[in-house]
């Protein structure tokens, strides 16, 4: 399970690269979407290399992160009891495993946002012309995504 973030804007953007965007439903800088690690996402990830940044989530994050900026239709905070209701996890600890260990998908809850709004980070983001390798924001990040979201979650959650 990949976390994928948005770090440029759409200035100057090619239309095959804006529509990949869009299909990723990244239309904003700072969203942040979840997207399985398969063939054709990694080909798409590639498209737009240059204006994203993603890496492997692990399940403590993506737990903080569906607590802290997941929300429902009507802009309405994801809870234990609504998880309960509506799957067959009994929370939202456990239906978050289960997406990081790609058993169900997160669009899978009925009526989620499968978009995450988040923050600028913390302290800033790195040069977001240069890739990660060189010591940038942007390409792949592989596990150090998490330390990126726990910066974008807002202060006192890193």
């Amino acid at each position: 399970m990949y976390a994928v973030i948005r770090v440029r804007g759409r200035t100057g953007i090619k239309r095959d690269i804006a529509d990949t965007l869009k299909m990723l439903r990244l239309t904003r800088v700072n969203h942040c979407v979840l997207i399985p690690d398969t063939p054709a996402y990694r080909g798409m990830l590639q498209k737009v290399k240059d204006y994203v940044t993603w890496g492997e989530i692990d399940h403590e994050t993506l737990l903080e992160l569906i607590r802290a900026r997941g929300r429902l239709m009507g802009d309405k905070p994801i809870t234990d009891e609504y998880v309960r209701e509506h799957t067959a996890f009994e929370s939202v600890e456990d239906f978050a495993k289960a997406v990081v260990e790609g058993r169900v998908e997160y669009k899978d809850l009925p009526g989620v946002k499968p978009v995450f709004r988040l923050h600028p980070p913390i302290g800033g983001w790195e040069k977001i012309k240069r890739s990660y390798r060189e010591g940038g924001a942007l390409g792949y990040r592989g596990s150090d995504i998490t330390a990126l979201i726990r910066r974008m979650l807002g202060p006192g959650r890193w």
